[in-house]
């Protein structure tokens, strides 16, 4: 091959809508997105586009999300685009490879399946198969399946499973939105007699939803199916055939007894469907919930079985039983391989962490999370269908089993991965994979909180928070799209307010109106989604509801300016809060409620503009600047200090733009840097302030006490979980305490991705890959190398294309590389010199590496604090040589004082003894003298 055909610009990939795992897309006018893959600068001037019947040009470089330029897909219709793109210079390339794209969807009468189910179950969430035969009287060129449930279901055709996806067709706000699977079945069905049947179960359907008891079901008493075949002959004519309803039959005595979300899943292998009867015909739904809507095709990917982990190591308890480590906590169950132990019961108990040598399962609560298997006696195979468990830990009783017989099977939304970190530090290394962990437990089927407790929900707060990073690891558009559209629904039923949680599965809590940050979801995550992903028509979905929420906030907010007076969560789990109290935050929550006013009405102004609404952008844009001074008025000092002396109260004031004034930003941005030194650069933030603090310290000026808070590895911070051994992200900064036990508080998940949003400042401004322009049209390369570190890079797959920033030392320089994928643009902005602008291609650059700062000796006892905690030697000494004399003193020292720029070590020694401050101040003094 030549130079030439190897550097020629070709089509590296072509997508119709939110997913490459099929071709089946969700609306007529699939939106078209690809990418080009050249060594030279690449500016997309013109594109042409074909379906095989017709060929159209569009000028211009719009590569993302293009509308569909030919006529609308029909039902059952399949049409290959190929696409061929020029740049500005001239240069061409060929065709791509044709992409197929199939309608997944029906015509708006077609659904005609029914509900069906036990007609006669004998307790309520009863799983259950159903089944009905169909005649085939000739050859088919084409069988698609179109089913959905109400709870989860296993479709087969003719024995022969339906597909690879688990948990279908997941969870949605069952009272006005369904999601049905598109299946091709062509190589299952045959000509003559043919059977089509499921597995079903209740999960989220039938699941009971509350806090420390149950309360009663919320959806349905039992789960249902609904199913139809549609048939395309060899002489071109369709049909629908095989539809649930009347003449299905159903059975109760299969292999599984019972399952649930929080339960876990009881199966009998010895047991086979042999009791047929009549099936139930329509939903078993309780009072609210009996609308049954038209299902509508996903648009989201569905949840797979990604990956198997391995036993990683055998643990004997201390009450004798064998406890199986897999190394990793993770979302998924169990996969067991046993043989000829007739009539055993194997029981398998999951756990994410140890307490006293055995399964800590305090923090499940009400959930039992626990796997029966009655074995047959010949060769099983244990897996649980339809029930999922967060665990680290697993116990088998009941049946011998040896641990190589034995794999994790990881479960979550199959979403392509996007984006990478790595640094020279493995201590950040490993949290960014927690953080990577946490988000892959957590997002299945929805972005859930947790993934083992009695809990599992889609609160609002977590995904608003992490949106972000969520947006950078993995590509999430279509599954955030999907959920977006589930709270449309819900916000529907409450006047514009968003429930906590999305489904809204606790219609009884939260309910007193409009919960700042949490309802915030509604504006931030469709404005992410667009930023990151390019998405115009998820922000044109969502304006209304977006609109809906501003207006609700204001309502309650009366003629003020400012959201005040109200509960608020506020900076949920702030580490000084109590255990049980997690809510109790250093800031007010009027400042939290107030700021995210100002935010949210920007952005809905900020869409409006997008979209065309001229008098909604004016109106909404008026009412946030009003509501930005108001805030400024009420909670900022003019000099420089926040009502609430607290990190997320100044995160928030700046990294909101709220504060627009540079000398009073400043201002507030060394004030949150001397809290952050005061508080030992030990994290001092929850939910809210997390993602902004170092941001705010970044962007003010103050990268060093970002870096320190960063790095720091005493609890509470980001690397103390790491040092306790941690694969995930936990939901509190000390959900297992210093030694070893489980926080005594009654919410302690070890799997919450909440405060892992962190890593996106890893990746925009340590690493400096961020994007400039929405879908990252334009990035801009910003690395800010930290001391500690002597490397550092971000790689991501941007919907133009691959894209990379790394960093290295070299003596006195730092080199950086960096890839611009082609039809995209770069602002470069390195320390020290002017920003540049760049086309795509790769690159290289050098600039001198920042002294390190001299540090002078410290006077011992006169020391002041500031210095001491600034200089790790001195602070080791102090700690060091108190905890000689006393650990608590010593320990009472590091979690208590504040250090401050006008107070002293002697000051913070007091009833020291003599010959312990003597100690004190010989050791600081040696320490700081080398």
């Amino acid at each position: 091959m030549t130079d030439a055909a190897v550097t020629a610009p070709r089509i590296a990939t072509l997508r119709a809508e939110l997913r490459d795992d099929t071709s089946f897309v969700a609306t007529p006018r699939p939106r078209l997105s690809w990418t080009v893959a050249s060594d030279a600068d690449w500016q997309q001037a013109a594109v042409d586009l074909t379906d095989s019947t017709t060929e159209v040009t569009l000028d211009g470089r719009e590569s993302v999300l293009v509308a569909w330029p030919f006529a609308a897909l029909g039902p059952g219709e399949t049409r290959e685009v190929r696409v061929r793109a020029r740049a500005l210079s001239g240069a061409v390339t060929a065709w791509s490879e044709p992409l197929p794209i199939a309608a997944g969807f029906l015509a708006a009468d077609e659904w005609v399946a029914l509900p069906i189910g036990l007609a006669e179950p004998d307790r309520e969430a009863k799983p259950a198969i159903v089944r009905t035969a169909f005649r085939l009287d000739r050859p088919v060129t084409r069988a698609l399946l179109f089913w959905t449930a109400l709870g989860v279901a296993e479709p087969e055709v003719n024995g022969i499973p339906a597909s690879e996806d688990v948990l279908s067709p997941g969870w949605t706000a069952y009272r006005d939105r369904l999601v049905h699977e598109t299946v091709d079945v062509t190589a299952h069905v045959r000509t003559g007699e043919n059977e089509l049947s499921a597995t079903i179960a209740g999960a989220w359907y039938t699941e009971k939803y509350g806090f420390f008891t149950f309360t009663n079901r919320l959806y349905g008493t039992q789960p249902s199916f609904l199913a139809q075949l549609r048939v395309t002959y060899t002489d071109g004519t369709s049909e629908t055939v095989a539809a649930t309803g009347p003449g299905w039959e159903a059975a109760g005595d299969g292999p599984i007894v019972d399952s649930g979300i929080y339960a876990g899943e009881h199966q009998d292998l010895r047991r086979t469907a042999s009791v047929w009867a009549p099936a139930r015909v329509g939903a078993a739904a309780l009072p609210g919930y009996e609308n049954v809507p038209v299902p509508e095709a996903r648009i989201a990917p569905p949840v797979r079985r990604i990956e198997s982990l391995p036993v990683a190591a055998v643990i004997e308890a201390p009450s004798g039983g064998r406890i199986l480590d897999f190394g990793q906590n993770l979302v998924g169950r169990l996969r067991i391989r046993t043989r000829g132990q007739k009539d055993a019961r194997l029981v398998a108990r999951h756990a994410e962490v140890l307490e006293d040598g055995e399964l800590g399962i305090r923090p499940l609560r009400n959930a039992a999370a626990t796997a029966t298997f009655d074995l047959s006696g010949g060769e099983d195979v244990l897996e649980s269908c339809f029930s999922f468990y967060g665990f680290r830990y697993a116990e088998l009783t009941g049946a011998e089993v040896d641990p190589v017989d034995v794999e994790a099977v990881v479960l979550h939304t199959d979403m392509t991965r996007t984006g990478s970190f790595a640094s020279s530090d493995p201590l950040i290394d490993r949290l960014h994979e927690n953080v990577v962990w946490g988000m892959r437990g957590n997002f299945l089927s929805i972005p859930t909180d947790c993934p083992q407790r009695d809990e599992r929900l889609g609160w609002t707060g977590d995904i608003q928070v992490f949106a972000p990073t969520a947006s950078f690891l993995y590509d999430c558009d279509g599954f955030l799209t999907s959920w977006l559209r589930d709270l449309a629904h819900e916000q529907r039923q409450t006047d514009g307010s968003v429930p906590l949680v999305i489904p809204a599965a606790l219609p009884a809590f939260g309910g007193g109106g409009p919960t700042a940050a949490w309802g915030d979801a509604a504006t931030v995550v469709p404005t992410v989604l667009f930023e990151r992903f390019g998405d115009l028509g998820v922000l044109a979905d969502q304006y209304p509801s977006m609109r809906a929420w501003a207006d609700a906030v204001l309502a309650v907010a009366g003629g003020s300016d400012l959201w005040a007076g109200r509960m608020q969560l506020g900076d949920w789990l702030d580490p000084s809060a109590p255990p049980d109290k997690p809510g109790a935050a250093k800031v007010d929550g009027d400042i939290v409620a107030s700021a995210y006013l100002a935010r949210s009405l920007r952005q809905v102004a900020d869409a409006a503009a997008l979209l065309g609404h001229d008098a909604d952008a004016a109106e909404y844009g008026a009412r946030a600047e009003r509501s930005r001074a108001a805030f400024v008025s009420e909670y900022v000092t003019p000099s420089g200090r926040m009502m609430s002396d607290a990190p997320t109260a100044y995160a928030l004031a700046l990294e909101f733009d709220l504060v627009t004034d540079a000398a009073l930003r400043q201002a507030l941005s060394d004030r949150l840097a001397d809290l952050v030194r005061e508080g030992g650069y030990r994290i001092g933030t929850g939910f809210v302030g997390t993602p902004l603090v170092t941001d705010a310290l970044t962007v003010g000026g103050h990268l060093a006490e970002a870096e320190r808070l960063l790095t720091q590895t005493e609890c509470p911070s980001w690397l103390y979980p790491v040092t306790m051994g941690a694969t995930t992200v936990w939901e509190r900064w000390d959900s297992l305490l210093p030694d070893g036990s489980v926080n005594p508080g009654e919410m302690t998940s070890f799997n919450h991705y909440a405060l892992g949003a962190v890593a996106d400042w890893l990746h925009r401004v340590v690493a400096g890959l961020a994007p400039a322009a929405p879908g990252y049209r334009a990035l801009r390369i910003a690395p800010r190398p930290l001391s500690t570190l002597d490397h550092a890079s971000a790689r991501l797959v941007t919907p133009y294309g691959a894209a990379s920033v790394a960093w290295r030392r070299e003596g006195a320089e730092i080199v950086v590389s960096a890839l611009v994928p082609a039809n995209a643009t770069a602002t470069v902005a390195l320390p020290g010199s002017d920003e540049f602008v760049v086309g795509s291609g790769r690159f290289e650059w050098r600039f001198a590496a920042a002294s390190a700062p001299e540090t002078a000796p410290l006077p011992g006892l006169d020391a002041a604090l500031a210095d001491v905690i600034d200089d790790p030697r001195a602070y080791r000494a102090l700690i060091d040589t108190v905890a000689a004399f006393d650990p608590k003193r010593a320990e009472a020292v590091r979690r208590d004082t504040l250090w401050g720029r006008g107070r002293t070590v002697n000051g913070a020694l007091m009833f020291t003894p003599p010959h312990v401050l003597a100690d004190v101040d010989a050791a600081i003094r040696t320490a700081t003298s080398a």
